[in-house]
């Protein structure tokens, strides 16, 4: 059998890189959808003379429900991070992430950065490259190439 072990070095090769290309890439997309639905909220404040401004603020939660919806789904990544060739998975069995592990990294990663960038310097240095929210979560990011069957 072409089983790949979950503690092989080859699949976190090269992810800390691809991990901070990822991350514009979302960004970027983040910021599309969220202006998107400022403006949405934007007109439904002005037809409705400010009565209807409540659900403006559901407009936070935009990157949340993007970032976790994205690694929970089959898919494993984030378009950012399938762009770059990086997939989301469990680090005990390289399974997919569930929802509560990915709304785990996703809040953990929001409050990494809040705490400051620095703290994401530990994926330099931690085997597997793995930054704090992803040991808290029990998710590492692998190349998707990686995970492929070896030819003999």
């Amino acid at each position: 059998m072409n089983a790949i072990p979950v503690d092989d070095d080859s699949l976190t090769w090269g992810v800390p890189s691809r991990r901070v290309a990822a991350f514009f890439i979302d960004s970027f997309l983040i910021m599309i959808v969220t202006l998107g639905f400022a403006f949405v909220f934007a007109f439904i404040h002005l037809m409705s003379f400010g009565l209807l401004r409540g659900p403006a603020h559901l407009v936070l939660l935009v990157g949340l429900i993007y970032l976790a919806g994205w690694m929970a789904s089959p898919a494993m990544a984030t378009p950012g991070q399938m762009a770059v060739g990086l997939s989301v998975r469990r680090a005990d069995d390289l399974g997919r992430a569930t929802l509560v592990q990915a709304i785990a990294f996703t809040g953990l990663l929001y409050l990494t950065l809040v705490a400051g960038v620095i703290w994401l310097g530990v994926a330099l240095v931690t085997t597997r490259r793995r930054a704090i929210h992803d040991m808290l979560s029990g998710l590492v990011i692998v190349r998707a190439g990686a995970l492929e069957p070896r030819p003999w």
